[in-house]
């Protein structure tokens, strides 16, 4: 099929034929507001994780969800990053729950409730933590 001929997408056959076609999407990323861009194969462990955030992040902007589980989002940050991230998520937390699971305290600092998960003997207890 020629550039200049169109495709009925409404056709199964046709619509894999699309997908098939499909390569990816390419993220470059600034992060000192210059015109130097870097590709996600470029960046460390923590840029990544930050554009990974930033991308959920705006994606609830748009078409919130009513919860979202993070798993160690913090864990390749450094402080200064981590304290960035909580603030984010707590001032999304007014439209949205956000359960998240951390070893920082950098997150803890400004969640509204959190528990301690200890293994012990082979069984997981979970105790609720006041802030005092």
């Amino acid at each position: 099929m020629g550039k200049d001929e169109s495709m009925d997408t409404s056709q199964p056959d046709q619509a894999l034929h699309l997908v098939e076609n499909f390569v990816g999407v390419g993220i470059k990323v600034s992060f000192n507001g210059s015109s130097e861009t870097r590709e996600m194969v470029q960046l460390s462990g923590g840029q990544k994780s930050l554009v990974a955030l930033a991308l959920i992040f705006a994606i609830q902007k748009c078409d919130p969800a009513p919860f979202y589980l993070f798993d160690e989002i913090d864990a390749a940050l450094d402080a200064q990053h981590r304290k960035a991230v909580a603030d984010m998520i707590h001032e999304l937390a007014e439209n949205a729950q956000f359960i998240t699971t951390t070893f920082r305290p950098e997150l803890l600092e400004s969640a509204e409730k959190y528990y301690g998960v200890k293994f012990r003997n082979k069984v997981s207890g979970i105790t609720a933590i006041f802030n005092a």
